[in-house]
C-alpha cells in the first residue's frame, strides 16, 4: 500500500514537471517572437536633399529609410520608382517622408499643371519691378493683390485689396525656388479660382494691379467690418414763452374802468 502511494506521488511530480517545462518553453518562444517582431522594419521613401516646389523628383533626390511598421505614415511610398517623375506640390525637406499628397503625378503637359489643386486655375499677370516686389517673389510664396484705378478726377486714385493669400506658381518661366538672389521678373503666374481669375482680369483692364508679399506664418485676418454710424437723436423741442395779456378792472367809487397788462 505504501509502495503504491510513493508511485502516485512520483507520477504527480512528473506531471507537474512536464507542465512547468511546457510553460517555460512557451514563454521562451513568445519572448523570441517579440524580439523578432521588434527587429522587423519597413522601407519608406524619404528626401535625400531638399526638393523645391514645382520640381520633378529624380532618383538622386530620394532614398530608402527603414522604419518600424507602426512608424510608417499613411500615404507614404516604399519604392523609389513610385516617386521618380512626380512633381512636388510643396517644398520637401531633407529626411522628410514623401507622402502622396506632397507630390503630384505628371501625366502630360507642363509640370505647372500637375501642381494645381482641383478647382484651381493658373493665370499670368504682367508686372514690373515694383509690382513684382523688386524680384523677391518665389514660387510657393503667398501674396495679396491690390487694384488701383482712377476715379472721376484724373489726379485721384482708388486702391483696394481684391484678393488675399494667393499662391505664386511661377515667376517668368521659373517654377523652382532654387534662387539665391532677387531677379527682376516680367510676369507672375498665380493659382486662383475661376471667380478670382475673372475679378483679377477686370482689375487689370480697369487700372493697375500690384502684389504685396505675405508672411506664410501669418494668421488669416478677418475682413474689416464697416459699422454704420447711428444718426444722432433729434433735439427735444424748446418751449417758447409768449406773454399772455390780462385785463384788469379798476373801480373808483361809482366809476369803473378797465386796462390790459402783460404778464
Amino acid at each position: 500500500m505504501r509502495k503504491k502511494g510513493i508511485i502516485a506521488m512520483l507520477g504527480v511530480s512528473l506531471a507537474l514537471a512536464v507542465g512547468a517545462a511546457g510553460l517555460a518553453n512557451n514563454w521562451v518562444q513568445d519572448r523570441i517572437g517579440d524580439v523578432e517582431r521588434e527587429d522587423e522594419t519597413s522601407a519608406v521613401v524619404v528626401a535625400a536633399v531638399e526638393i523645391p516646389f514645382g520640381r520633378t523628383v529624380e532618383a538622386t533626390d530620394v532614398r530608402l529609410m527603414e522604419l518600424p511598421p507602426h512608424a510608417v505614415p499613411k500615404g507614404s511610398f516604399n519604392d523609389i520608382e513610385q516617386v521618380v517623375g512626380r512633381i512636388t506640390s510643396q517644398t520637401i525637406y531633407e529626411d522628410e517622408v514623401i507622402l502622396q499628397r506632397r507630390v503630384a503625378e505628371h501625366m502630360a503637359g507642363s509640370a505647372l499643371a500637375a501642381v494645381l489643386e482641383p478647382g484651381m486655375r493658373a493665370i499670368t499677370v504682367r508686372v514690373d519691378d515694383v509690382a513684382g516686389v523688386a524680384g523677391f517673389l518665389l514660387p510657393g510664396n503667398q501674396v495679396d493683390v491690390v487694384s488701383s484705378k482712377r476715379t472721376g478726377n484724373a489726379l485721384d486714385y482708388e486702391s483696394e485689396t481684391i484678393l488675399r493669400r494667393i499662391t505664386v506658381l511661377a515667376v517668368d518661366q521659373h517654377a523652382s525656388q532654387d534662387r539665391d538672389r532677387p531677379i527682376i521678373v516680367r510676369a507672375v503666374t498665380l493659382a486662383v479660382t475661376p471667380p478670382q481669375a475673372e475679378r483679377l482680369l477686370e482689375a487689370t483692364q480697369e487700372g493697375k494691379v500690384q502684389l504685396t508679399l505675405r508672411n506664410p506664418l501669418e494668421e488669416v485676418e478677418e475682413e474689416p467690418v464697416e459699422v454704420a454710424a447711428e444718426p444722432e437723436p433729434a433735439p427735444a423741442p424748446r418751449r417758447v414763452y409768449r406773454p399772455q395779456p390780462i385785463r384788469v378792472s379798476v373801480i373808483r367809487g361809482t366809476d369803473t374802468s378797465s386796462t390790459t397788462v402783460t404778464k
